[in-house]
């Protein structure tokens, strides 16, 4: 293997430990407590003298801890940590990095900004949120000593793209950390830490699991950064299970092919739906004439396997639609091989106000589709036949 092994190379190879077995894959260490030989033994792992397998929940277990370092491998990160949610590796980020204050820029899943907005701010932890648009506001915001900029991107669910590169700088020059949230590009569209960031954050239950199977997040950075999450993570028991990190770094392996097959099939599908006479609007950072492509062509390696559309009409025409589609779940969540639709005003979303949803440009008449790795063909048809 090269010194500098590809990305798909890395989601086969990175971190899997060697065994009496001969087994190409770790073995699942399905153990909650590690014995040793002497209590001197014990110490020195217990103490840090030397590394060692002690107790799931602080992560010392060889599973998680080599699903970590295949994790960390795909961001070209120094480490990683795994979590148990997406919410769980946030809030262990603003837990750890956010009690200067927290910038968060442009949309974010609904639970986030529940907990940046309603729960944060119980344990004195504050949150100035910016659209999109608003950029031109965050010098004078991190002039006040905020600590921690947040965002998504591409955004959940309106699909655009901020432009990583010139926040970190920016926000670097304040001496604040830059933390994105890259689950809908994952590593294979997008590489964050690369452009600047400091943090970057995946609800591995999406694209990284790819198949509807498990709950997991993850964090990947520099070691510095990243130990104070672990005191956060074994203290508040966000510790994923080894049987979760196993199934994790299985679908790893095939990460990279799934998601080439999701951004080409998402192309397509957002090209039709723009010809659709009952489509008002269709968000996608692939289609050149979107407001993301300028940055997502340069900042993105693929644009992903989410479309966002609005129909011409009411919310309850939109009902109509998604109640019509047979093919397409109509679920939460997103990233497996099944395609999903959700009308974020009923999920995501149904949390925020009227006037919040309003304000970011999240309609009644939007659905948000997560494409699976159903024949292109078969997807256009059942949309079809549902807008009919």
């Amino acid at each position: 293997m090269s010194d500098k092994p590809g990305l798909a190379t890395r989601c086969v190879h990175a971190g899997e430990l060697a065994n009496a077995a001969g087994s190409p894959h770790t073995p699942l260490y399905n153990t909650t407590t590690f014995a040793f030989s002497s209590t001197a033994d014990l110490l020195d792992v217990v103490e840090g003298r030397r590394h060692g397998s002690l107790y799931t929940r602080y992560g010392l277990n060889p599973t998680i801890e080599s699903l970590e370092t295949k994790l960390a491998a795909l961001e070209g990160a120094e480490t990683a940590l795994a979590f148990a949610s997406g919410m769980a590796a946030e809030s262990a980020v603003f837990f750890a990095h956010g009690r200067r204050g927290i910038v968060c820029i442009g949309d974010a899943y609904g639970g986030t900004l529940k907990l940046l907005s309603g729960l944060l701010p119980t344990l004195g932890i504050h949150t100035t949120f910016l659209l999109g648009t608003e950029y031109d506001h965050l010098a004078e915001i991190l002039a006040h000593g905020v600590g921690l900029v947040f965002f998504e991107t591409p955004s959940n669910p309106a699909l655009d793209v901020l432009d990583i590169h010139p926040i970190a700088v920016l926000a670097h020059r304040h001496h604040a950390l830059v933390a994105v949230d890259s689950t809908f590009a994952s590593p294979v569209n997008q590489q964050p830490l690369a452009l600047g960031a400091d943090l970057v954050v995946h609800s591995a239950t999406k694209y990284l699991g790819g198949h509807s199977d498990l709950t997991a997040g993850a964090v990947m950075g520099s070691k510095t950064l990243l130990d104070p999450l672990r005191m956060w993570r074994t203290d508040l028991g966000q510790t994923p299970a080894p049987e979760t990190c196993a199934l994790l770094a299985r679908s790893l392996r095939t990460l990279v092919v799934r998601v080439e097959r999701q951004n080409a099939t998402a192309l397509a599908l957002a090209q039709a739906l723009t010809r659709h006479p009952r489509v008002r609007r269709v968000r996608y950072p692939g289609l050149p004439d979107d407001r993301a492509h300028p940055i997502a062509r340069v900042q993105m390696n693929g644009f992903g396997g989410m479309v966002t559309l609005e129909i011409n009409g009411t919310c309850d025409d939109t009902v109509a639609v998604m109640d019509r589609l047979r093919l397409f779940a109509l679920a939460p969540s997103l990233g497996g091989v099944e395609s999903l639709a959700t009308q974020p005003v009923t999920t995501t979303h149904h949390g925020l106000d009227t006037s919040e949803r309003a304000r970011r440009g999240i309609t009644d008449s939007m659905i948000r589709l997560s494409i699976g790795l159903e024949d292109t063909a078969d997807l256009e048809a059942d949309l079809v036949q549902a807008l009919a």
